[in-house]
């Protein structure tokens, strides 16, 4: 476990893909992204340190995310790797017609 703060600790770093889609043409843009991840799912599931692999929709919010969890101990690997599939996975989702605001981010998970 790592200590980030009196009483935080985390054993889990997760890597959030992101973006929002569109409702327009039948949710067809949320088609797209979700074949866009089938595509690169098992490179995923072959990083070194692979713990699990989440997706999140939010019909909402417009919401698709996908969330990649690893070991601490494993993270800078990946990291030193730029996160790969990242590149792959988000320049096929920004060339997906309505799919916008195209980001990432990490946090810490523990199961309490």
């Amino acid at each position: 476990m790592v200590t980030f703060a009196e009483g935080i600790e985390f054993d889990t770093i997760a890597r959030e893909w992101r973006c929002k889609w569109s409702a327009d043409n039948d949710k067809a843009s949320l088609v797209e992204a979700q074949k866009v991840l089938d595509s690169v799912l098992d490179s995923i599931k072959n990083i070194d340190g692979f713990k699990k692999v989440d997706r999140v929709v939010c019909g909402g919010c417009l919401d698709f995310k996908v969330i990649i969890s690893m070991p601490v101990e494993k993270w800078e690997a990946w990291s030193e790797k730029k996160f790969a599939p990242e590149e792959e996975f988000m320049e096929k989702l920004k060339a997906i017609q309505g799919i916008s605001q195209v980001e990432t981010q990490n946090y810490t998970f523990t199961q309490l």
